[in-house]
C-alpha cells in the first residue's frame, strides 16, 4: 500500500520569534512545514515545489505579500493562500479575498484559530484534488494553456500521458503557438518537477557560443574564457533540458549532441574529461523536421533519437473559439499590469478577432491586446481601439476597377447574379485548381488567405443550419476539409 505524502505548508513570516510561535502551534499537525522570511525565498520555494497551502504575511522586507498572491494566481498554481496581517482593515481583507486568498488571519491569533483555518484549507485542497482525480480532465485551462478546442484537447492528453515518462518529446508548431509553454508543462507535470528546467534557444545564440552554452567550457578554452563555466547540461542534471529551434543547430554540433542524448556523456569545450548527467530532453522547432532531414540540414539519426513522443501545436486560426478566451485572459492580465479598467470586448471586436488569421498566433494576439490597453482607456474594448496595421490587414482588398471609376452595369439583366454567389464560385474554382490548398488559391485570387479561411468557416457554419441547402454547401464545405488535410500534410 502506497503512503500518501504529508501535505506541504509554506509559512512566509519575516519575524523569527513569530515564525517559531506559529511553528510551535502547528507542531503536532500532520503536515510538512517549511518556513521562509522573505518574498524572494517564498517564490523560490514555490517554484521548487508547489505547496498545498501558503501562510503568507502581507508585510515582508523585500516585497508586498499581495504581490506574491497575485504571482501564484497568475500561474494558476494548485495551492490555497491564507493571508496573515497585523493590519486588520476590512479593505485589506476584501482585496486579498478578491484576488483569490482562501482566508485571512489578523495578528495576534490563537493556536485554535490557526489550526482550524489551516485544516479547512487543507481539506478544501484535498477535496479539489479528489474531484480532479475522479472527474474527466477539465481542459479549458491546462498547465498554463488557455482554450478548449478539439485540437488543444488532443495536445493536453498527450502532455498528460508523456509527462510522467522519461521519453524525449519533440514539439512542432508555428512561432507563437506556445512550444516553450508546452515544454514547461511536461516538466512540471513529470517526476522531475522539483529539479531544474533549462531552456536553450539554438537560433538565438551564435554558433561559436552554442556548444559552450550547452556543455560549458574550461578556463582558457577560447578568447574570453577567463574562468570555467557550467553549461545547461550540467545545470539541468536531474531535470529537463529544452532545446528550442533545434533545427537551427549546426551539423557539427548535432553530432556531439547525438552522443550526449544516447549516453548522457559530454565534454566541456577545451576539456578532455568526460562528464555524465541525467537529463530529460524536450526539443522544439517551427520548421518541418523531416523536411530538414531530407534537405540534409538535420541529422536523421538525431531526429529519430529525439522524435519519441511528437506533439504538434495547432495554429491559432485552427482553434475555434480559443481566440476569444485567450484574448480575454490577456486583457485581464494587461489591465491589471497597466492599472486600467478594461474587462471585456464588444461584439464587433470579437467578430474581427475570429475573422483574422493571426499569423503570429498567440504571441501576436497578446501583443495586440496589450497595445490597446496601453494606448486607450475605458471598460470595453471597441473596434476603434484596434491597432491600425491590424485594421489594414482585416480590410478586404480594393478591386482594381475601383481605381478606374464606376463599373458599367451588365447589358442584360439575365447576367446579374448575387455577389456572394460570384465570390463563392471564384473561390471554389481556385480551390479546385489548387487541390484545396488555401495559400496557393489566395495567390491566384490575389487576396489574403485569411479571407478564404473566414468564408470557409462562415459557409460551413451555415451548412449546419437546418435551413441551409445541402446541394449549395456540399462542395464548399468539402473543400475546407480537403484544405485542412493538405495543410497538415504540408
Amino acid at each position: 500500500m502506497t503512503t500518501r505524502p504529508l501535505p506541504r505548508v509554506l509559512l512566509v513570516e519575516d519575524t523569527p520569534p513569530l515564525a517559531r510561535v506559529y511553528g510551535e502551534y502547528l507542531r503536532f499537525e500532520p503536515i510538512a512545514l517549511e518556513t521562509v522570511e522573505t518574498g524572494e525565498a517564498a517564490l523560490a520555494a514555490i517554484e521548487r515545489e508547489v505547496p498545498d497551502v501558503v501562510l503568507l504575511d502581507l508585510r515582508l522586507p523585500d516585497m508586498d505579500g499581495l504581490d506574491i498572491l497575485l504571482w501564484i494566481r497568475s500561474r494558476d498554481l494548485a495551492c490555497d493562500v491564507v493571508i496573515i496581517t497585523a493590519h486588520g482593515s476590512v479593505a485589506v481583507a476584501v482585496e486579498a479575498m478578491r484576488e483569490g486568498a482562501y482566508d485571512f488571519l489578523i495578528k495576534p491569533f490563537s493556536r485554535d484559530r490557526l489550526t482550524v483555518t489551516l485544516r479547512n484549507a487543507l481539506g478544501r485542497r484535498a477535496l479539489k484534488s479528489m474531484v480532479e482525480d475522479l472527474a474527466p480532465p477539465r481542459h479549458g485551462a491546462f498547465a498554463g494553456f488557455v482554450g478548449a478546442s478539439r485540437g488543444m484537447q488532443a495536445v493536453y492528453r498527450v502532455i498528460e500521458r508523456a509527462a510522467p515518462s522519461t521519453a524525449s518529446v519533440f514539439v512542432t508548431g508555428e512561432s507563437g503557438t506556445g512550444k516553450e509553454l508546452c515544454a514547461e508543462a511536461i516538466h512540471r507535470l513529470g517526476q522531475r518537477a522539483g529539479k531544474a528546467f533549462l531552456a536553450i534557444n539554438c537560433a538565438a545564440i551564435p554558433r561559436d557560443l552554442l556548444e559552450s552554452e550547452i556543455f560549458g567550457h574550461v578556463k582558457g578554452a577560447f578568447t574570453g574564457a577567463h574562468a570555467s563555466r557550467d553549461g545547461a547540461a550540467t545545470m539541468a542534471h536531474g531535470g529537463t533540458l529544452f532545446l528550442d529551434e533545434i533545427c537551427d543547430m549546426p551539423l557539427d554540433l548535432q553530432a556531439k549532441l547525438l552522443r550526449f542524448v544516447q549516453s548522457g556523456d559530454f565534454q566541456r569545450v577545451g576539456s578532455s574529461r568526460t562528464e555524465h548527467v541525467d537529463v530529460r530532453f524536450v526539443c522544439a522547432t517551427n520548421r518541418d523536421p523531416l523536411g530538414e532531414v531530407a534537405a540534409g540540414r538535420f541529422r536523421a539519426d538525431l531526429y529519430y533519437r529525439l522524435h519519441v513522443v511528437p506533439i504538434h501545436l495547432p495554429p491559432l486560426r485552427e482553434r475555434d473559439e480559443d481566440v476569444i478566451e485567450i484574448a480575454e485572459q490577456a486583457l485581464a492580465r494587461a489591465a491589471r499590469d497597466e492599472g486600467k479598467a478594461f474587462f471585456g470586448f464588444d461584439a464587433e471586436v470579437k467578430r474581427l478577432f475570429r475573422a483574422y488569421a493571426w499569423p503570429g498566433n498567440v504571441r501576436e494576439l497578446q501583443n495586440v491586446v496589450r497595445n490597446m490597453v496601453v494606448l486607450h482607456d475605458g471598460e470595453i474594448v471597441v473596434a476603434d481601439m484596434l491597432p491600425q496595421p491590424l485594421m489594414a490587414r482585416l480590410a478586404p482588398p480594393r478591386p482594381a476597377n475601383d481605381l478606374q471609376g464606376p463599373v458599367a452595369a451588365p447589358s442584360l439583366p439575365g447576367d446579374l447574379r448575387p455577389l456572394h454567389e460570384i465570390e463563392r464560385a471564384a473561390i471554389q474554382a481556385a480551390l479546385d485548381a489548387c487541390d484545396g490548398n488555401v495559400p496557393r488559391a489566395a495567390v491566384l485570387l490575389e487576396i489574403n488567405p485569411s479571407t478564404i479561411y473566414r468564408k470557409l468557416q462562415r459557409t460551413t457554419t451555415s451548412a449546419r443550419s437546418p435551413s441551409a441547402s445541402p446541394r449549395s454547401t456540399r462542395n464548399w464545405a468539402s473543400s475546407g476539409k480537403r484544405d485542412a488535410a493538405t495543410t497538415k500534410s504540408s
